[in-house]
């Protein structure tokens, strides 16, 4: 069968769309967490509960779906992963009690963790190795997009028509994912490997990941990713919810969040611009660092304007990150392994996702301050900062490994 050549531009809208998709649910679930605590009146143990069950589902999937698409292809685990959290959104509109609810956030978290490191590796195996980076971090920046729907929808849609209504909308990515079927082509990498080489068993996929060739840079990922992971979930999924802590209403906090999320865009532009001139280590370093001074900020701020310009200086640096770790990851391994080395990485990160929220839940219900919350975040995201001056080694520009 021949395969079917898209440009990287076409790529890039295709996987990014799916990728905006995924963000809109994880922002609304954000958005979802403060309309419930009104409408079901959860305590905060619970809104922790279904922010970590959402993280497990994300494990799993990051897992599972990275072994898929190193077996099947990255273009079939994609779309699964579309299908599988577009639905589970769809039907989220319908249910009435907490354990259905946190039934179905496992469900949409396995489709979630599996679509973001399946898209990097499809997307990373199909361009050239000088803008490889560049045009890995423009996909993360659909993220933007995404968290920018979610924010409007919660804004103009939540207070009026009601959360239910919300969940409904985010189900639409389902239409886009049959259209997928039909017009994204798998990786040429993974085509060519796939015809010279017999398919590996998992095991063998596994134990690669911890060979001695790439040990250094797996321990560095798992650390990296475990760090990001649980600052950003325990942060951004209670980001809402904290506003209202500092005495703002809900409709403020969705007015307050929307405008921080604006500063997502050019932290991913300008990520993408200087990953290319100064190279993967630099980036994350620089905006891990930055990301953790605002996060402490941000705990700390008790006025409107603190908080909205310690906001997107958190959102800024926090997703600019993000872009720079998709890009590097998958660098990491070669063709026969990269969805598998992916995948485990973002499934050990999602582990960080499960503890985040959940800390956060507990914290608050003992009253413990939004300053000393934030500050773990912020002495979590160092973490991440010396294992990849220590650990990492840079990839600029540098072939895939085959």
């Amino acid at each position: 069968m021949v395969q079917k050549k898209v440009s990287k531009h076409k790529l890039l809208t295709i996987a990014g769309l799916g990728w905006m998709f995924d963000a809109l649910d994880v922002g609304l679930l954000s958005f979802l967490l403060a309309a419930l605590k009104q409408d079901w009146g959860l305590t905060a143990q619970q809104m922790g509960w279904i922010g970590s069950i959402n993280s497990i589902g994300m494990a799993v999937g990051a897992f599972v779906f990275g072994v898929m698409a190193d077996r099947t292809g990255r273009k079939s685990a994609f779309i699964v992963t579309l299908l599988l959290f577009s639905v589970g959104s769809g039907l989220t509109a319908l249910v009435s009690t907490l354990a259905a609810l946190l039934v179905l956030r496992f469900i949409i978290g396995m489709g979630l963790g599996g679509e973001l490191p399946v898209a990097s590796t499809l997307v990373s195996e199909s361009v050239e190795s000088h803008e490889r980076g560049r045009i890995v971090v423009l996909l993360e920046s659909f993220w933007a997009f995404g968290w920018l729907a979610a924010a409007l929808i919660a804004y103009f849609i939540i207070p009026s028509y009601g959360w239910r209504v919300a969940m409904l909308i985010s189900a639409l990515p389902a239409f886009y994912a049959i259209y997928l079927r039909w017009n994204l082509p798998d990786s040429p990498r993974f085509k060519r490997a796939e015809t010279r080489e017999a398919t590996p068993s998992i095991i063998s996929n596994i134990t690669a990941v911890w060979s001695s060739d790439y040990r250094k840079a797996t321990l560095m990922l798992w650390i990296l990713w475990f760090c990001v992971v649980f600052s950003y979930y325990g942060m951004f999924l209670w980001l809402p919810s904290v506003v209202m802590l500092k005495g703002f209403s809900l409709v403020k906090s969705f007015q307050y969040v929307l405008i921080m999320t604006l500063a997502q865009l050019p932290g991913y532009f300008t990520s993408a611009w200087l990953i290319e001139r100064y190279g993967r280590k630099f980036v994350l370093a620089t905006y891990l660092t930055g990301t953790a001074i605002s996060a402490y900020l941000f705990g700390a701020s008790d006025t409107v304007a603190q908080l909205l310009i310690f906001g997107m200086l958190l959102s800024f640096f926090n997703l600019g990150a993000w872009g720079a770790l998709y890009a590097y990851t998958p660098e990491q391994y070669p063709t026969a392994i990269r969805g598998t080395g992916a995948g485990m990485a973002a499934s050990i990160g999602r582990i960080g996702g499960i503890l985040g929220p959940l800390m956060v839940g507990y914290l608050v219900a003992m009253n413990s301050s939004i300053t000393l919350i934030f500050s773990l975040f912020c002495a979590s995201i160092m973490v991440a900062v010396v294992a990849v001056i220590w650990l990492g080694k840079e990839t600029k520009q540098m072939d895939l490994i085959p």
